[in-house]
């Protein structure tokens, strides 16, 4: 065995490690699932390289770990994701232009996410409580605290094709105007040490993870709105899982809220990701979505087009997901919510959907692809990979 080969041996274990766990996992239910699984494995392993060799608690930067090629713990197609390492005691300042997103939010967690546990929100905050100036620009020191351990910032979009990402940096302050700490043989070895640790530990918990929360719930129920779990600012969410047959639809109703600058929908995958968002309709906020006269957003899910074979504007497509997590989120809320802001739910046949929901308008084959088309150009206008 070469030097070399003995640097990689235990990223390598772990892929193998990783991919016996990702092919017995006890959702697998086609071949299709299978592949999913593989597919989202190179976003696992991809995400453990960067965990490893982006971070450097010297030189903190700010790093998206999180996107269309790297899907995990139910990412919202609607975010970017920006995580930074911290150490305790360390002073940080952070810099920014806020962008027109909807939503700017900054969360400090000590621990991390495991199978078994999940990490304590140490501080949560949007931008509101920062002081911006006319450009845009913004910037706030903060001394890391005892047990915090990563800074994540989440940029949220209402309006897909009209908002625009803002631009954000970290630094320590006493480290700038140095150089880098030297590679050795023994710093390497502990990066892909790390490489191996975070990927068996991330798929490990992200398959217990959606036990502690969607799975608790009924299948094919969503729960009242409440503040999201683990400390987010101003976020209220609805949860659940539904499980429908290829000739069932899900009718899921849920009053338009003006008390928020976001409010959406997505369904996911048993892998407890996002599923195809770009070329596919699996979630929708208030800007895309079609609201009825009486306030109400309506929401059919389902694996065929539900209105005669035709598409609707507020189809979400399962994509051969029989069954998936579902949630519902509402950002910079003005007010709490109650289970009169919540949706409902209903299984019907599909074939019942135009009796159930009349008045829909179908759309043609040319306005469907045009509204993918639109999710395209977004994803690849605003999404970092």
């Amino acid at each position: 065995m070469s030097e070399a080969y003995g640097l990689t041996k235990v990223l390598a274990d772990a892929i193998a490690e990783a991919e016996e766990l990702i092919a017995n996992a006890p959702f697998i239910k086609t071949e299709a699932d299978r592949l999913e699984g593989y597919e989202y494995l190179s976003g696992r392993i991809r995400m453990a390289l960067q965990t490893a060799f982006d971070y450097d608690l010297e030189q903190p930067l700010f790093v998206n770990p999180t996107h269309q090629f790297s899907r995990q713990g139910l990412d919202n197609p609607d975010a970017v994701y920006f995580n930074a390492y911290l150490r305790e005691g360390v002073e940080y300042v952070v810099r920014g232009r806020r962008g027109t997103s909807a939503d700017l939010s900054f969360q400090v967690m000590g621990g991390a996410y495991t199978a078994t546990s999940a990490a304590t929100s140490l501080l949560a905050f949007d931008d509101r409580e920062l002081e911006i100036a006319p450009g845009g620009t913004f910037e706030f020191t903060y001394v890391a605290e005892p047990g915090a351990k990563t800074m994540i910032v989440r940029e949220v979009f209402n309006d897909w094709e009209r908002e625009e990402r803002g631009t954000l940096t970290i630094e320590r302050p006493d480290t700038l105007g140095r150089p880098r700490k030297p590679l050795t043989r023994e710093l390497l070895q502990k990066k892909y040490d790390v490489a191996a640790r975070s990927l068996i530990g991330s798929i490990q918990t992200w398959f217990a993870f959606p036990q502690f929360f969607q799975y608790k719930e009924p299948v094919n129920t969503l729960t009242v709105p409440a503040s999201t779990p683990g400390g987010l600012a101003s976020q209220f969410s609805s949860i659940g899982h539904y499980e429908l047959a290829e000739d069932e639809a899900m009718i899921v109703s849920v009053p338009r809220c003006d008390d928020c600058t976001y409010q959406a929908i997505q369904i996911g995958s048993d892998w407890y990701a996002s599923t195809d968002y770009e070329t596919h309709q699996t979630s929708l906020t208030k800007a895309q979505a079609y609201t009825q006269d009486d306030g109400v957003m309506r929401f059919v899910i389902s694996e065929r087009p539900p209105l005669r074979g035709a598409p609707i504007a507020n189809w979400l497509e399962t994509t051969g997901h029989r069954t998936g997590p579902i949630m519902l989120r509402w950002q910079r809320l003005e007010r709490a919510l109650t289970a009169a802001d919540g949706p409902t739910v209903e299984v019907v046949k599909l074939a019942d959907v135009p009796a159930m929901l009349p008045g829909l308008t179908p759309l043609t084959d040319e306005e469907y692809s045009a509204r993918i088309t639109a999710r395209q150009r977004a994803v690849a206008r605003r999404m970092i990979s």
